[in-house]
């Protein structure tokens, strides 16, 4: 069984972790094979979006912990090294130069909750519940906390975190760690709903606003301002901006180019 389906659907491609069997944990293959997805994802001209989303009736359960338990017996320069990969496969996710939308379909937990957080949009169906549990059996949602804080703030971070508790959807959805509940069992086709209407966007500027929603949050306002000085008159001189005024003005609808 390979770890990762891919389906491509009119702009929008559909990554799926595929390992039901375990609630679609991250092993290293696992792991490999997304990053090595996101990465096709990211040269396609024909994918405008991405949705990515788990098989069976889980989103995905975190870290393998059959893995997880091996590599207390390992050196730490070899811990280490695994870490920077789970962290760069995260990283890729946010920075991905195209939109990525959580369809979470069931229980996101842990690292599960952590893919979920570095997406770009996530929404859940009503019974799926998501949560960081890393305490519960003495790890640490290291990583994930520098995505999370700054999604929902340190004082709700501190709450999850250190609770280790799972939240339902609506509580999910209440303080912004999700964008959406969808109906029961449409969890991937609203995801892919909303991927469709951000592929209708001009591919460069969603590239270019992604990099700028990265960089902001750590500037300071008055480098924040000047960096987006930089971004504005950049996107002037494209033929993005050039070709959608055209199509506004004509009233059609733009033709972008990948």
């Amino acid at each position: 069984m390979q770890p990762i389906v891919t389906d491509q659907q009119k702009g929008v491609r559909i990554i799926t972790l595929n390992r039901p069997d375990v609630r679609n944990a991250l092993d290293t293959q696992l792991r490999g094979a997304l990053a090595e997805a996101l990465d096709a994802a990211a040269a396609d001209p024909d994918t405008r979006a991405v949705v990515l989303t788990g098989a069976g009736d889980a989103f995905c359960a975190g870290l393998d912990l059959r893995e997880l338990e091996g590599m207390a017996q390992r050196s730490a320069e070899v811990n280490r090294a695994d870490s920077r990969g789970l962290a760069d496969l995260l990283l890729k996710l946010v920075t991905l130069p195209k939109p990525v939308i959580a369809a979470v379909n069931g229980p996101a937990v842990a690292g599960g909750a952590g893919i979920v957080t570095a997406c770009d949009l996530a929404v859940i169906d009503p019974d799926a519940r998501i949560g960081y549990s890393e305490a519960r059996i003495g790890f640490v949602a290291a990583l994930v906390s520098v995505f999370l804080v700054r999604q929902v703030g340190e004082k709700r971070a501190r709450d999850l975190l250190l609770s280790a508790r799972l939240i339902g959807a609506e509580e999910a959805a209440a303080i912004g760690l999700v964008n959406e509940v969808a109906p029961a069992g449409q969890a991937l086709a609203t995801a892919v709903d909303r991927a469709r209407a951000l592929a209708r966007n001009a591919p460069g500027s969603l590239a270019m606003t992604k990099t700028l929603l990265v960089a902001v949050p750590s500037m300071s306002l008055e480098d924040g301002l000047r960096y987006a000085v930089e971004v504005n008159a950049l996107a002037r001189e494209r033929d993005e901006l050039r070709e959608g005024v055209r199509a506004f003005l004509e009233k059609r609808d733009p033709a972008w180019r990948g």
